[in-house]
């Protein structure tokens, strides 16, 4: 039986740059898998229309009209939140989920209120430099130039508006108080040297959920299926298996 993969990219990248290399991996499987992996409003091949107020819900709203009957979702750092919505939102639609680099709050105000102002006076481009720095482990540049690479390049080519947009949602966002309800297993995959979303933040989803696990791979930082895609889709696998 085919098991439907649902992948959610991060903020300031493209879904292809952020789960390319693990949908690749999930593709060739024997048993095969089928994947989608969507995009942010205004990042990768999306160039539609930017909401004027967008939510983390809105986004989970989305995935939702976009795939048909039950699925595996897996999703890194906003995909991630969006993964715990649709866990909220809609059970019966997700087997289980893969959460990576992420949080049931990532950061506060003032650390988006200062993101969206850059942005907004000098684009995403300017971002480029120090988002490097937060998002790969120590060496992923020389081993992996061309997935690097990629990475930057998306989040250079994001739509300033639509960047701007994940952020607010970002920074409405916090379910730490429902993380209880919960009831679907949960793999919470760290990064170890993951400075936005440090391993606390998914040991605070795998032990809040009612079915959770916690993986930290070491090496990693903010971008697990970009840095790590065999460890990746292997989880992914492994869940799979257990839920089918």
């Amino acid at each position: 039986m085919t098991h439907t993969v649902v992948l959610g990219p991060s903020l300031g990248t493209s879904a292809d740059a952020c789960w390319g290399a693990c949908a690749a991996l999930l593709r060739d499987e024997p048993d095969g898998f089928d994947v989608l992996a969507w995009e942010l409003p205004g990042h990768g091949t999306d160039r539609g229309p930017i909401p004027d107020r967008l939510t983390i819900p809105d986004l989970a709203a989305r995935v939702l009209d976009q795939v048909e009957g039950p699925f595996l979702y897996a999703g890194d750092s906003v995909g991630g939140l969006v993964g715990l919505q649709l866990l909220l939102d809609a059970p019966e639609r997700v087997t289980g989920a893969v959460l990576c680099c992420t949080g049931a709050r990532i950061g506060d105000d003032a650390v988006w209120d200062e993101r969206v102002a850059q942005v907004r006076a000098s684009g995403t481009a300017s971002l480029v430099t120090a988002t490097a720095g937060r998002w790969f482990g120590e060496g992923f540049l020389e081993r992996e130039p061309a997935r690097a690479s990629a990475l930057l390049h998306a989040l250079r080519d994001t739509d300033d508006e639509g960047y701007v947009a994940v952020c607010g949602a970002i920074a409405a966002y916090d379910v730490r108080d429902r993380l209880a309800e919960i009831t679907t297993p949960v793999v919470a995959v760290g990064g170890a040297e993951d400075a936005v979303c440090p391993p606390q933040s998914l040991t605070t989803i795998a032990e809040g959920v009612q079915h959770g696990t916690l993986v930290v791979l070491d090496g990693v930082a903010h971008q697990a299926p970009a840095e790590r895609p065999d460890e990746v889709a292997r989880i992914i696998r492994d869940l799979a298996e257990e839920t089918r």
